[in-house]
């Protein structure tokens, strides 16, 4: 490290899950999951600034993000990180495993760590793991795109494709779901439906498959509610494509599909790129 550290900023764009498998190991940077989703043009902001003791603060308002704090202190760094983003906090986009991860690069540039761009993908990913806020949500946010996760784990264990595709994503939010509260419960059958939507995209990697395959994920893994089966209802009868958020109550939907269904819905578009450094 050098004495004359100055901030640094990275931007991760969020990440909707539309399907997904549970697949637990010793090692967190092993564990993790397999599924596909989407990147978002909205995501997250993260500046880092050398301080005394650290701190961060989400959108103005102080946080406490624990896979934040295991990033830093793996790095062995005291910081003031703020976070910000447009995106729902709690909702199925990502946003803790963006503000790990924005927080490893701009840490790294910050304190001169001098580590590789997947060394700290998979410090971030192990931080979330072991959180219990999420498990694939920073591998794919790296990647950008559509990304497909066909192993769990940090890059040095898996493997990544994607469905080449591009376009307007609109979404809906209707509440916040606990993720720490569904992965610490039996996931044994929700893991079973993956692993099949995984294949079944895996032959066919099309948006439109994609939805398909997250639509049928959410109904038979019992994660959907009345009122996201109702949107989802609502935009299939009016001709559009959409699915549920993993996980949250959140509905997302390919070009207007909402907004065609009667919803006043936000939009974004697919992220062509994974996560960068600003300054």
């Amino acid at each position: 490290m050098t004495d004359d550290r100055e901030s640094a900023r990275a931007f991760v764009p969020g990440h909707v899950t539309g399907f997904f498998s549970v697949h637990d190991a010793d090692d967190p940077e092993q564990a993790g999951s397999r599924g596909a989703g989407v990147t978002l043009s909205e995501g997250v902001t993260v500046d880092v600034e050398p301080a005394a003791e650290t701190a961060m603060q989400l959108n103005d308002e102080p946080a406490a993000i624990e896979a934040v704090t295991r990033v830093l202190d793996a790095l062995d760094a005291e910081a003031r990180v703020t976070a910000r983003t447009d995106l729902p906090v709690g909702a199925g986009f990502g946003v803790s495993g963006a503000t790990a991860l924005g927080t490893a690069l701009a840490a790294n540039r910050a304190f001169d760590c001098e580590r590789s761009a997947n060394e700290l993908i998979a410090l971030a990913h192990a931080a979330e793991v072991e959180s219990g806020t999420g498990l694939g949500d920073v591998v794919a946010q790296a990647r950008g795109g559509v990304p497909i996760r066909l192993d769990p784990g940090a890059p040095e264990y898996n493997r990544l494709d994607g469905v080449p595709a591009a376009g307007r994503i609109e979404y809906l939010t209707l509440g916040e779901r606990s993720t720490e509260a569904v992965l610490s419960g039996n996931t044994q059958r929700l893991s079973s439906v993956g692993v099949d939507m995984l294949v079944r995209l895996v032959e066919t990697p099309t948006l439109p498959m994609l939805m398909d395959a997250s639509r049928e994920f959410a109904e038979s893994a019992d994660l959907l509610t009345p009122e996201v089966e109702g949107v989802l209802a609502d935009v299939t009868a009016a001709g559009g494509e959409a699915a549920m958020a993993m996980l949250g109550e959140t509905v997302f939907a390919l070009g207007t599909g909402l907004t065609d269904a009667g919803y006043d819905a936000d939009a974004c578009e697919v992220h062509p790129a994974g996560a960068t450094l600003r300054k």
